[in-house]
């Protein structure tokens, strides 16, 4: 009794707190967020009070199976849930976002519709919420299985799912009301910072934890990249947001940093955002789910050892790239450039490893989706990784940077590489998950497939045309001296490039509305969809013999 009263008291007087601190706001956006935390936290009062088994209603709304007992699997199942909505979200925001630049109209007039508003809401949507959740539920999945025990401090996990779905709502209405401090995906204000350092140190502890307390002797490859993708993310985030609110009743805030300094201390961390972030805890997601899937182990785990050593030690030196021909110094400008292109040997050294997996079993590209799926994947993930390095030389940077170029390469990872392994790994979780015997549809998986790759490939294309087009136009002069397009001429060509754009997006938004209906239906245990096999193809032994074997 006495534990309930301290529980229940402690989320009334956070409540009562935020309440407090709402109506002393110097500044409407704060008072909002605090009206938030008011009513997050009376939520979780009253249900403690009430002692309501919020596990055992979560379970029964999501179809979950009761606990088995070995593994704690309910902060993952909602985890492949709030990935998936947030994926939708993020994936809308972008489509609008992008119809915003072909046709201006669509800003409405409005501030809160308007394409400065919405464009960090779509970034953040789709690598924070979407990404972010994929990493927390895979990560708490992958080290369970290999590790061999349960999370470490199951109320922690819980807290820790539920911490940053907070800090995504903070975050996305925050845009929408214009509290930001400027900085690419890193746009959150003071507050809602700290409040992310708070999870996010949560997270380590039950990503640690669970790794301590193991009882496989090993610690397999996946892991290490798990624990990178923590431990830098923390650093960069803690560094780039030091800052100095204005009020501690308001959401303005100065940063710490200054001039270059802040230039430079922002694109070490854009940059590893995207190193860490987006490239270490997606290949983690990799190195488990591509060889489960395939049924075929790793297949150089020397590789792998090889590949995490120098892609850690590489990628957070290769920041100032994003700044050349900037006020950086130029010795700090080459050595991004220098580190930047060192990081495709690396690179591509995970991609074969990855895509050697199937040896012996490349088969399975013709009769499973959800390997096609991770297979593209790989495939996007060596482009991007050949032609970021690629941009970052500076004579081809001269012509690449602020054009469109950047945007499509940026794409093509992001929706080729990390779109495309989330959606293989959700369709691998839910049917285990949820006890399935398969997914709902087979077929629906394929059609999201091609619906998505040639939705990148729209994409990805028609941005490389426009970036190459902006580029040279921006730089053509006349015998005269004088640039030869106006700036609004140059906008004016990109219209075409920015339809396709718009039509790739709506491809690739159309195949995640199928993920969420056929992962909807295996979660509800509807019957499964009657299809035809789709391995009806003639098969050929003699192309699919595997190479020659490599050590382990």
């Amino acid at each position: 009794m006495d534990q309930l009263v301290w529980k229940t008291g402690g989320w009334f007087a956070l409540a009562t707190l935020a309440f407090l601190a709402a109506l002393a706001a110097a500044d409407f956006g704060f008072a909002v967020h605090m009206g938030i935390v008011c009513a997050a936290a009376l939520a979780v009062a009253v249900l403690t009070m009430r002692h309501a088994d919020y596990q055992a209603i979560t379970r029964g709304l999501l179809k979950m199976p009761a606990p088995q007992g070995k593994y704690d699997d309910d902060p993952i199942r909602w985890g492949v849930i709030a990935t998936v909505f947030w994926g939708l979200a993020g994936f809308l925001a972008g489509l609008y976002i992008a119809l915003q630049l072909a046709f201006p109209a669509l800003n409405l007039g409005i501030e809160y519709t308007s394409f400065g508003r919405l464009r960090p809401l779509h970034t953040s949507a789709v690598i924070f919420a979407f990404g972010g959740n994929a990493l927390i539920a895979t990560s708490f999945y992958v080290v369970q299985r290999t590790c061999r025990a349960r999370l470490a401090f199951p109320a922690l996990a819980r807290f820790v799912f539920w911490g940053y779905q907070l800090f995504i709502v903070l975050a996305a209405t925050g845009y929408l009301l214009g509290i930001t401090e400027g900085k690419e995906y890193a746009e959150p204000e003071w507050y809602v910072d700290l409040w992310l350092t708070i999870v996010w140190v949560a997270y380590l502890v039950v990503f640690g934890g669970t790794i301590l307390r193991r009882s496989e002797p090993h610690i397999y490859v996946a892991n290490w990249f798990y624990l990178s993708f923590i431990l830098t993310i923390a650093m960069l985030h803690i560094v780039n947001n030091l800052s100095m609110p204005v009020s501690l009743l308001g959401s303005k805030s100065y940063s710490a940093f200054a001039g270059v300094q802040d230039a430079l201390t922002q694109w070490w961390y854009g940059h590893n955002a995207v190193g860490f972030f987006l490239t270490a805890g997606f290949l983690a997601m990799m190195y488990y789910f591509v060889p489960k899937q395939a049924e075929r182990p790793v297949y150089s785990y020397r590789l792998s050892i090889i590949h995490f050593w120098s892609l850690i030690f590489l990628y957070i030196w290769a920041g100032p790239h994003h700044l050349h021909y900037t006020a950086l110094p130029d010795w700090a400008q080459t050595l991004g450039m220098v580190f930047s292109v060192m990081l495709w040997m690396p690179s591509w050294g995970g991609m074969i490893n990855g895509l050697m997996t199937l040896n012996g079993a490349w088969d399975r590209i013709r009769t499973d989706p959800i390997i096609r799926m991770m297979v593209m994947a790989l495939a996007f993930y060596g482009m991007s990784t050949f032609e970021g390095p690629m941009m970052s030389v500076k004579a081809v940077n001269s012509l690449s940077h602020y054009t469109d170029w950047t945007i499509g390469h940026v794409h093509s990872g992001a929706l080729g590489w990390n779109g495309l392994i989330t959606f293989a790994c959700l369709y691998y979780l839910t049917p285990r998950l949820w006890k399935r015997e398969r997914l709902y549809s087979l077929r629906l998986v394929n059609w999201h497939f091609w619906l998505a790759t040639v939705g990148i490939v729209l994409y990805a294309a028609s941005m490389w045309v426009a970036g190459i087009m902006q580029g040279l136009m921006w730089r053509e002069y006349g015998s005269d001296g004088y640039l030869v397009y106006a700036f609004s001429e140059v906008v004016s060509a990109m219209f075409p490039m920015y339809l396709i754009r718009a039509a790739g997006g709506l491809l690739y938004l159309s195949g995640a509305i199928i993920m969420a209906w056929n992962i909807g239906r295996t979660i509800a245990g509807s019957p499964l969809r009657v299809e035809k096999p789709m391995n009806d193809a003639a098969y050929d032994p003699e192309a699919d013999r595997p190479l020659v074997a490599q050590p382990a």
